[in-house]
C-alpha cells in the first residue's frame, strides 16, 4: 500500500474517532458513504478498511444517498429491519415456559404478584433442550412479563 494510502486511512480513522460517539446506525453508515464517495474509485475499500465498517454497509450507505427518501427520516432502519422476537418466531415459547415455571410458583394466583425460585440460568437451559435458543436475560424478560418476580 502506498504512503498516500497509509495516510488516507490513518484520517479517515482519525475522523470516525472523532465522531463515532454520537453517530448511530445510519448516520455511520451515511458518514463512511460519503466518505468513500469522496475518495472515488477504492474509496468503499479504503474507508472499511480504515474504520472496520463492512463493505456491503458503505454500498447500502451510498444507495441511500442516491435515494433519501428511501428511509422514513426519523428511522434507522427500514420497517421490520432487525431480529424477529423469540416469542413470535416460536408461537409455544411462553407456554411452555410457564408450565417449567407452574409447579414452583409462589404467591397467590388472584393476586398480581407472582414469584418463582427456580433460577432463570436453569430455566434458559431446560429451554435450551427444548430447542429454544434462549438466553438467562430472556427468560427473565418473559417472566417479568407474565407478572413473576425472583426473590
Amino acid at each position: 500500500m502506498s504512503d498516500s494510502h497509509l495516510s488516507a486511512g490513518k484520517e479517515i480513522k482519525e475522523k470516525f474517532e472523532a465522531l463515532s460517539f454520537c453517530l448511530n446506525e445510519r448516520s455511520r453508515r451515511i458518514w463512511a458513504a460519503i466518505e468513500a464517495r469522496s475518495y472515488g474509485w477504492g474509496g468503499i475499500t479504503m474507508v472499511s478498511q480504515a474504520v472496520g465498517i463492512d463493505s456491503k454497509t458503505i454500498r447500502k450507505g451510498l444507495s441511500e444517498l442516491e435515494d433519501p427518501g428511501r428511509l422514513a427520516e426519523h428511522r434507522v432502519r427500514k420497517s421490520g429491519g432487525g431480529r424477529k422476537k423469540l416469542t413470535d418466531k416460536y408461537s409455544n415459547l411462553v407456554r411452555d415456559l410457564d408450565s417449567l415455571v407452574d409447579p414452583v410458583t409462589r404467591g397467590d394466583p388472584e393476586s398480581p404478584l407472582r414469584w418463582t425460585c427456580k433460577s432463570t440460568y436453569k430455566l434458559a437451559e431446560e429451554l435450551t433442550r427444548q430447542d429454544y435458543p434462549i438466553s438467562q436475560r430472556t427468560v427473565w424478560k418473559l417472566l417479568f412479563e407474565l407478572g413473576y418476580r425472583l426473590p
